[in-house]
This record gives structure tokens, sequence and C-alpha cells, in this order.
């Protein structure tokens, strides 16, 4: 039996695309793939009970390491843990050029908007729904992409939209996005490893032509 394709994920909150993640995967009969690890980047984030309710192993940096410090205990664990695909998932850390480069075209994140709308630094989370809002935005949602030495720049792999509706406040829509997240990140972390979409020498997402005939693209009642 081949090896499964194992997947680490990187986080800072607590961590429900990361338990995502586990119940799609670390499941017996499910796909050969398999969450192997969160690196959290605090002691305290929420994640890391939920990694040690599913069995999953974690580790967190050193609380006042550097730059190159965190890149070092980035790799190390990683290849630790012999990562495959690295998931950011609610990761607030800017990841080191040497590790985007290191799983280039492996590196994904999710983030709560359809970008380049509301991403850059210092847009995450509630920020990001509370500037949905005041800028009168009909339609957010969420995007799974390709990441480089920027905040939310790499190459969009997918997006789902999300109404916001009247009198929608920046919880509502949040909850409203982070169900979509939940749908839509597992899905792309398997089309990754499945080799159904990668990152193209011209530095934009390619998908296979066999997913856009599948049930999922298809109108089976018409």
């Amino acid at each position: 039996m081949a090896e499964p394709v194992r997947i680490a994920v990187l986080s800072s909150g607590g961590g429900s695309n990361f338990q995502a993640l586990v119940d799609r995967f670390n499941r017996a009969g499910g796909p050969q793939r398999a969450v192997v690890g969160v690196i959290a980047s605090r002691a305290d984030a929420g994640v890391l009970r939920r990694a040690r309710r599913a069995g999953v192993a974690s580790a967190v940096p050193p609380p006042q390491a550097g730059k190159e410090e965190t890149a070092e205990f980035l790799l190390e664990t990683l290849a630790a843990w012999r990562s495959d695909i690295v998931v950011l998932a609610g990761y607030m850390k800017l990841v080191p050029e040497r590790v985007v480069r290191a799983y280039w075209g492996r590196i994904v994140n999710i983030h709560p908007a359809l970008l380049p709308a509301f991403g850059g630094k210092g847009m995450y989370g509630g920020r990001v729904h509370r500037a949905v809002i005041e800028a009168g935005t009909r339609i957010t949602g969420a995007t799974v992409h390709f990441v480089d030495e920027a905040y939310d720049r790499g190459p969009i792999l997918c997006q789902w939209p999300v109404p916001v509706l009247a009198g929608d406040t920046p919880e509502s829509v949040a909850a409203r996005v982070l169900a979509v997240e939940h749908q839509i990140l597992p899905a792309a972390v398997e089309s990754l490893a499945a080799g159904i979409v990668r990152l193209g020498a011209d530095g934009r997402a390619e998908w296979a032509r066999e997913w856009f005939e599948t049930e999922v693209f298809t109108n089976r009642e018409g």
C-alpha cells in the first residue's frame, strides 16, 4: 500500500479548520492522506487542545525565537514529520521565505474573503468581516491560495462566494464564511494531494481537465 500524503498544519487560533482537515483525512477507511502534526504560533492556542484529542503531534516555536530561529524550527519540525503538504489554517504569522521556498507549490492558506479584496498584513479574523461590512460589499467568501512571501498574495487555488445580508454583523458574516471554509479547505487539500491541481510554471494554479468532468461541476439533473 502506498504511503499516505502527509499534511502538516500551521495555526494560531482555535483550530476549527484544523479539525475539518482531521475529520476529512484522519478516519478509518478515508483517503490515503493524514494530518500528521500542527505547529501553533503560541502555547495557548486552542488548536493544541484539538490536536491532543485527535492524537496528532503538535509543536510550538520557542517564545523568544527570532525570524531565523523560527524558520529553522519550522523546517526541522516539518521535516521530522515528513510533511508533503503544509496548510495555513488561521496562522497569523508571515511564513519565512526559507519555508515558502522549501514547500513551494505545496503550501496553501485559507483566507476569509474573496482575495485580492480584504487581504494583506493585519487583515485577519473579525477585521476582515468588519471591513467587508463597512465597505458595503454584498458578496464576500473564502479563498484558498498558494503561499508566497507576502500576506494573502499567492496564486489563487479556489474561491467560494458568501452573501452579506442586510443587518449582518462581523460575527454573523464570520459564521457564514467559516462554514464555507470547513468545506472548501479539505476539498482543496485533497485536490492538491491527488494531483488534480498544481502550481504551474507560469505561477498560476493549473487544474486537471478531468476535475471539471466530475459531479462537482456537472448538473446531474439538467
